[in-house]
């Protein structure tokens, strides 16, 4: 092969190679996703970016303890009630919130904020005075969870559980709904 056609040849890899490349470093390390699901007449949509642990210190590290932090990536997490429920057995009305946590080592309980400030980024805290509720829950540990993580294990009729598990901590939080 002569010295130009090797030059093309190897021109032509780098153009063709271009798009593939651009298209991973496009792809963003904490990917979306959504759970759902009906309790009762009521719906419950989380929408979150799941960031990955990738070999980190979560709680007491990348999360400090202490800290109003977003549980997600990015966008703050959301999430969507249809109607009325009772989390924790605290009233919280239909509508959108983002969900804030506030860790502490253990034995302490964390601090689960429902914010009305929605379509906000995941980090400043957007403050007290759009907290529509505050709850303390104490986190369980499980097995270990690369990827941020909110799915509901348990749903009955009237309530269910839902979890955020990260790492080894879970943080439940149950759900009451009425059916009237």
């Amino acid at each position: 092969m002569s010295r130009n056609a090797g030059g093309v040849v190897a021109l032509l890899l780098v153009v063709v190679g271009a798009p593939a490349a651009d298209a991973q470093q496009g792809i963003p390390f904490s990917q979306h996703g959504t759970v759902s699901q009906r309790v009762g007449y009521t719906d419950i949509a989380i929408s979150y970016n799941r960031p990955v642990a990738r070999g980190r210190t979560l709680f007491g590290g990348v999360v400090r303890w202490g800290r109003i932090w977003n549980p997600g990536a990015d966008s703050a997490t959301t999430i969507e009630l249809s109607r009325d429920v009772e989390i924790e057995g605290q009233p919280l009305a239909a509508g959108s919130y983002t969900l804030w946590m506030m860790p502490q080592p253990a034995p302490e309980p964390w601090t689960v904020i429902f914010s009305k400030a929605v379509h906000v980024f995941h980090t400043p805290y957007p403050g007290e005075r759009h907290d529509a509720l505050r709850l303390t829950v104490m986190p369980e540990a499980g097995a270990h969870m690369e990827v941020l993580a909110f799915y509901l294990p348990v749903v009955a009729p009237d309530s269910a559980v839902l979890r955020m598990h990260w790492g080894t901590t879970i943080v439940p939080l149950r759900i009451h709904v009425h059916n009237n």
